[in-house]
């Protein structure tokens, strides 16, 4: 299974008994687990997780944002626009995955319609603080279920904890999981390749 396949991308299988915590945020789904490990077997200790939230949620609450403030300020919906949203969506992510490393980002897209006056642009400065307000509600979820993990594995004493998706990339998810465990992630293998490395270990 993909939290198996994780832990061995890390090296773990060759290391002491331990416990270890999988926290899985992808694109479209997230999983926590608490794996055991002990002569070389994984056991699963506990999984839990929201089978209906990921990173796809936090670029679709970025386009929201987008798209208010441009009826706001232009009075024209780029909801109904097809383009204009899929040039939002490419927007959204790119802006996401800038902020998962800079304080402050600019979405710029031209001519993403026209009025009355002629070409309207997109133009706009978005704060990391402002992007984690936009999407507090998405990283409140994350909460629940990594509590209920720990809690089902009866409050194991975990040595390691693996991030796993690219959504784990962004800092405030980062402090989410350290805020309920009180260590820090172990970033030695890049989030987006983890399971698949692991499994071609496995191989």
């Amino acid at each position: 299974n993909e939290p198996t396949a994780a832990a061995l991308a890390y090296g773990l299988e060759k290391g002491h008994d331990h416990t270890i915590l999988v926290f899985d945020f992808g694109g479209g789904t997230f999983d926590v687990s608490i794996l055991e490990l002990g002569g070389g077997i994984f056991e699963v200790k506990a999984t839990s997780g929201d089978n209906y939230l990921g990173g796809d949620d936090i670029d679709n609450a970025l386009i929201d944002f987008l798209v208010a403030d441009f009826k706001k300020n232009n009075g024209i919906d780029l909801k109904d626009d097809l383009v204009a949203l899929q040039r939002l969506k490419e927007a959204a992510e790119k802006a996401k995955i800038e902020l998962s490393s800079a304080q402050q980002t600019k979405i710029t897209i031209p001519y993403v319609s026209a009025g009355a006056e002629g070409p309207k642009h997109l133009d706009m400065d978005l704060t990391r603080a402002k992007f984690e307000s936009i999407c507090a509600s998405i990283f409140e979820r994350l909460k629940a279920p990594t509590h209920q993990a720990i809690k089902d594995a009866k409050n194991p004493k975990i040595d390691k904890i693996i991030l796993v998706g690219g959504s784990t990339r962004i800092p405030k998810v980062q402090e989410i999981v350290k805020e309920i465990t009180g260590m820090d992630s172990d970033k030695s293998v890049n989030p987006d390749e983890a399971v698949s490395l692991g499994a071609a270990i496995q191989g």
